[in-house]
């Protein structure tokens, strides 16, 4: 198998965790750590706007490319066999019949709230600074 065709296939791997995550969000017998861990990756995941934006080089892909993945699999490490296996039935069914991810205003609100909040504290920090000189 040619890496292009590994790398395609490592991204659809990952695309259908994603949504795997989605329903295990929902499912009763995923434990709290993995549900809570799920439901942050799933909002940022399928938030329509970036904590980094991809314009800025580099960083901007990162987390699409290494953090996004690595909290995905982690998460996906802590659910049960049998729930994994469920919801993996579930976001496959979700994919194959609507084609796209499902979208989340909670990671939209999510992303927002952190860019407030580092806009807030860099005006904390910087405002008294300006101030004095």
């Amino acid at each position: 198998m040619a890496v292009r065709d590994r790398l395609r296939d490592w991204a659809r791997r990952v695309k259908r965790d994603g949504v795997t995550l989605w329903f295990a969000g929902r499912h009763p017998h995923t434990p709290w750590p993995a549900k809570a861990l799920g439901v942050f990756v799933v909002a940022y995941a399928l938030s329509p706007i970036d904590l980094v934006p991809d314009f800025i080089p580099v960083l901007g892909y990162l987390d699409d490319v290494l953090l996004l993945p690595a909290l995905i699999c982690l998460a996906i490490r802590l659910l049960p066999p049998d729930v994994l296996a469920a919801c993996r039935a579930q976001a496959e069914a979700w994919m194959a019949t609507r084609g796209a991810k499902p979208r989340s205003r909670l990671g939209l609100v999510l992303v927002i709230a952190v860019w407030i909040a580092v806009a807030a504290g860099l005006w904390h920090w910087l405002a008294p600074r300006l101030a004095s000189g």
